[in-house]
């Protein structure tokens, strides 16, 4: 038997959740640097200045990313040198600049405090990020050795984002469950793997439950315990079984079709991933022949305005050679309970575009 460590992600939620930071954070240092979008810099610029008055932390500066989670601002970040010489960093924002802070901290070794402006998905908390191109093409996952040291959890800025990141985050989430069973079917499971499995069988119900009031709560920036609840999922349940699972049963089909829809222009300017991912969760149920779960979300996503056909995300038939040839270049489908073949994905497509 080898050794090895398994490393569980803590967090702090609540609407005045902040104010737990000088607590938490001080036995790591002094020096504080903010790293992350311009927009999610400067909602959450206030409240965190406000956090450390009369605590021995000082924020010493708020340093853009640099727009996409690539190896490129990597770099940049950390040839920054007041990012170089910070104690520790507070990434702050959604998954592409969170992604890039956890990514350079791993390299740095500089401890990673994480501050979700959004709950588009499991970023804030999982040893995963996914890395982009120039292009802003899906090139490949970058493994941390270990989650962000603490993550901190803004239940009021997350309710006062655009509605559509909660949406798209409720889509996103719907897809651990259904990948990470489908991917780890038939296996043996030790038992880190086994308690990753199964804490995504508690992803879905709570998204089908409170999904409609917390998506309503969000648009109208209200704090409320069914939109807590569904943010603690996004966040929490997915990434807790991101951090606990091997990279084989993290993602499977639905993410593939997402990776493959990057490759067209209008899905990075027009959609957000989880929107897509949700797309996928249909496609790969179909797949699957799981048609009585299938209809269940077709219906779910409907009454939620999540995708349910390819004209929703704006993809046509004459794109998909191109988005079925990223999808099958993916890791996602290599660990399977049966081989997932090209024509497999096209005919679920098609499939879905009849109940139109």
């Amino acid at each position: 038997m080898s050794n090895y460590s398994v490393f569980l992600p803590s967090y702090s939620i609540g609407d005045d959740v902040y104010k737990e930071i000088p607590k938490i954070c001080e036995a790591y240092g002094r020096k504080a640097v903010v790293v992350g979008g311009k927009t999610a810099m400067a909602k959450a610029r206030e409240a965190l200045l406000e956090s450390v008055k009369g605590s021995n932390i000082e924020i010493s500066d708020f340093v853009w990313f640099g727009g996409d989670s690539t190896y490129e601002n990597v770099e940049m970040l950390k040839k920054n040198p007041v990012v170089a010489n910070a104690d520790m960093i507070f990434a702050v924002g959604g998954g592409r600049s969170v992604d890039t802070s956890k990514t350079m901290c791993d390299q740095t070794g500089q401890p990673i405090f994480v501050f979700p402006t959004i709950a588009s998905n499991c970023a804030a908390i999982t040893e995963t990020t996914v890395i982009y191109d120039s292009n802003h093409v899906f090139k490949e996952l970058y493994f941390p050795k270990k989650p962000a040291t603490h993550c901190f959890i803004n239940t009021k800025i997350i309710a006062e984002a655009p509605s559509n990141f909660i949406w798209a985050g409720i889509g996103d989430a719907l897809s651990k469950e259904y990948e990470c069973t489908f991917s780890s079917r038939g296996d043996e499971l030790d038992h880190t793997n086994l308690l990753g499995v199964d804490i995504s069988r508690n992803c879905v119900e709570p998204l089908l439950k409170y999904g409609k009031k917390a998506y309503e709560d969000a648009k109208a920036h209200r704090v409320s315990e069914e939109l807590e609840q569904v943010i603690l999922n996004i966040i929490i349940t997915a990434g807790l079984v991101s951090v606990l699972v091997i990279n084989d049963y993290n993602s499977c089909l639905a993410h593939s079709v997402y990776y493959g829809c990057t490759t067209l222009e209008k899905i990075e300017k027009n959609h957000l991933h989880g929107e897509v991912v949700s797309y996928g969760v249909l496609v790969m149920l179909t797949c699957d022949k799981q048609f009585k779960e299938r209809d269940r979300v077709y219906s779910f996503n409907k009454n939620l305005g999540l995708p349910t056909c390819l004209a929703d995300i704006e993809v046509e038939e004459k794109d998909l050679d191109k988005v079925l040839d990223k999808a099958m270049e993916t890791g996602d489908i290599k660990h399977v309970p049966y081989k997932i073949t090209r024509e497999m994905i096209y005919n679920s497509i098609m499939d879905l575009e009849k109940l139109m």
